[in-house]
């Protein structure tokens, strides 16, 4: 019976941890991402197949579909607050670059709305 217990009590709690994103990049420093232009754009590179990426790139660029998807839904508010300032950095400094990674990302356009609303949230 306290196997089961166990059994039982470890399932929850994978299935509670599983609600968000890893944490591992919640302090990640956007800064140079904002006020390095040179820096943005190998980051949206890499997104869009045309560069390299750095290892934290990669992992933010495997996070996109379903980010987009579920309109961040497994984001931590830290993580929401984050990545609203690098796609509003984005728009403004790279809207073609911001419409490509729209196209890649939304071909049949189910989530643009969302997700812009998404973005224009204060929190």
């Amino acid at each position: 019976m306290a196997t089961l217990y166990i059994f039982i009590f470890a399932t929850i709690s994978t299935l509670v941890l599983a609600e968000f994103y890893s944490s591992r990049y919640d302090d990640f420093d956007i800064q140079p991402l904002l006020e390095n232009d040179r820096i943005l754009f190998s980051y949206t590179k890499c997104f869009l197949d045309q560069g390299p990426c750095t290892p934290e790139a990669k992992d933010f660029k495997k996070a996109i579909p379903e980010a987009l998807e579920t309109t961040c839904g497994k984001c931590s508010p830290k993580q929401k607050q984050l990545i609203r300032k690098v796609i509003k950095a984005i728009i403004a400094k790279q809207p073609q670059a911001w419409e490509q990674l729209v196209e890649k990302y939304d071909t049949e356009k189910k989530y643009r709305e969302s997700f812009n609303k998404f973005i224009e949230e204060e929190n």
